[in-house]
């Protein structure tokens, strides 16, 4: 049976490597053509392809082609250089698998030192969100225990969360809403249980806040033209039906 041959051609596309590839491998004697046609043209034989992918899979483990060039050299069977190869490649694998480990917990520690943006307060928020209410938020409480535990806690959150909270705050809103238009009076059990699950977010996200200080805060939804504004923009009248209920679950104790 006559044993097969490829051309240069054939082979670049057979293996993956470039004409201009093989012949370089040629002129330094690494991987040379056996068999020649008639037409003088160089063709490789099954052997010389067989010693072509030993090269390329040594290449991609980044071994240099004088190191390459000395492996085969030493006249290892092809057995030997695949179980060379082989433990070549699983080293690798280790080596790569503590590199994403490595990465993972750099990434880890990066996202839990993460801040959010004002953009991206400013995406979530709408045009309600302004950079003055921090400010003013830290001239006001700024040194406080409550203050200080709300800004540990929200320096880490990340984007997610923050889009959580949103949905939580809009979630609240919505109830007082219902029970508004509903004409639920605002000292009743329905509404001051709204009241309290609105304080029970500011405990879980931000800081511990005991009812007294959360009526306190409500106070300025109907005093401070800006927090109005906030509650009046999702429905009328919901500033101060707000402030009414969380006043009333205050004094339920």
């Amino acid at each position: 049976m006559t044993e097969q041959l490829w051309t240069v051609g054939q082979v670049a596309d057979e293996v993956g490597v470039t004409v201009r590839t093989l012949h370089h491998y040629d002129q330094i004697g690494l991987v040379r053509p056996s068999e020649r046609s008639r037409a003088g043209y160089r063709l490789y034989t099954e052997a010389d392809l067989q010693r072509l992918q030993h090269v390329v899979v040594y290449r991609r483990l980044g071994f240099s082609l004088d190191q390459i060039g000395e492996i085969l050299a030493a006249g290892a069977d092809v057995t030997a250089h695949l179980r060379r190869q082989r433990a070549a490649v699983t080293d690798r694998l280790t080596e790569l698998t503590g590199l994403v480990s490595a990465i993972d917990k750099a990434l880890e520690a990066q996202m839990n030192d993460y801040q959010i943006t004002a953009e991206e307060r400013r995406e979530l928020f709408g045009d309600g969100f302004d950079d003055g209410y921090a400010r003013e938020a830290e001239e006001r409480w700024g040194g406080t225990e409550a203050w200080e535990q709300s800004q540990r806690r929200a320096k880490n959150y990340t984007k997610e969360q923050w889009e959580q909270i949103k949905a939580e705050g809009e979630e609240v809103n919505a109830r007082f809403v219902e029970l508004l238009t509903s004409g639920v009076p605002a000292d009743s059990q329905a509404a001051m249980d709204v009241a309290e699950a609105a304080r029970q977010q500011i405990c879980t996200w931000f800081y511990d806040c005991p009812r007294e200080l959360h009526a306190n805060i409500a106070e300025m939804y109907v005093a401070d033209p800006r927090f109005t504004k906030t509650y009046e923009d999702i429905h009328e009248g919901l500033a101060r039906y707000v402030r009414d209920a969380v006043v009333a679950n205050a004094a339920r104790g």
